[in-house]
């Protein structure tokens, strides 16, 4: 009798926590702009068509694997005094070089929150943040789950490369970029990010 009632009691436990965790990856993740594609499932590799998109803009200048955090928040505080709402992902570009097997550390990146609409016209730009509209593009993309350290990036860049070297009909056409999904207080296992290169066909 005990044992079973142990036993419901940690049945109810797990239903608790997974309740808790779905609500925090629910509340934490924001509304893709119009047009997005989803994310890419985890450990897949895809062909996804993206349509034109605005974006507020900072650049950074530094350690790439701090980029992301470093742009946060001027970002933030554009959205903010503009009221204009989150979405999802947000994005960092990085250099070309990191495409390269001695990937750098250090460089120039750029971090954007995407608008959820090209209508949106922002009233008020701060000098350090360009809005720029992105044009369509297609890209090779990488699903990955987990934390959002820098090497997990660099690992999922050797995997596209390793996709693009078995498809020689597909040529780079830009600098590489990470989407970002998920907030803070979703935990690291359940994150939810895509790495990506533009590609054209030869």
């Amino acid at each position: 009798m005990k044992l079973s009632k142990g036993l419901v009691f940690v049945g109810v436990g797990a239903l608790l926590a997974s309740a808790l965790l779905f609500g925090a990856y629910s509340a934490a993740s924001a509304p893709l702009p119009e047009g997005f594609p989803p994310p890419t499932e985890d450990g897949v590799i895809e062909i996804k068509q993206y349509p034109e998109y605005r974006a507020a803009t900072v650049q950074i200048t530094g350690s790439l694997a701090n980029a992301s955090s470093q742009g946060f928040s001027p970002l933030f505080e554009h959205i903010s005094s503009n009221d204009i709402s989150m979405t999802a992902p947000v994005e960092t570009r990085y250099p070309t070089a990191t495409l390269q097997a001695d990937s750098a550390t250090e460089g120039e990146a750029t971090v954007s929150f995407l608008y959820r609409s090209l209508d949106i016209v922002p009233q008020e730009i701060a000098q350090n943040v360009e809005v720029e509209d992105i044009p369509p593009m297609t890209v090779v993309s990488l699903g990955m789950r987990g934390g959002y350290r820098y090497d997990n990036y660099l690992t999922g860049i050797e995997q596209l490369q390793t996709w693009l070297d078995a498809h020689p009909d597909y040529a780079v056409a830009g600098p590489p970029r990470r989407f970002f999904y998920d907030g803070p207080f979703v935990p690291d296992f359940l994150k939810r990010n895509d790495i990506q290169i533009p590609i054209e066909r030869r």
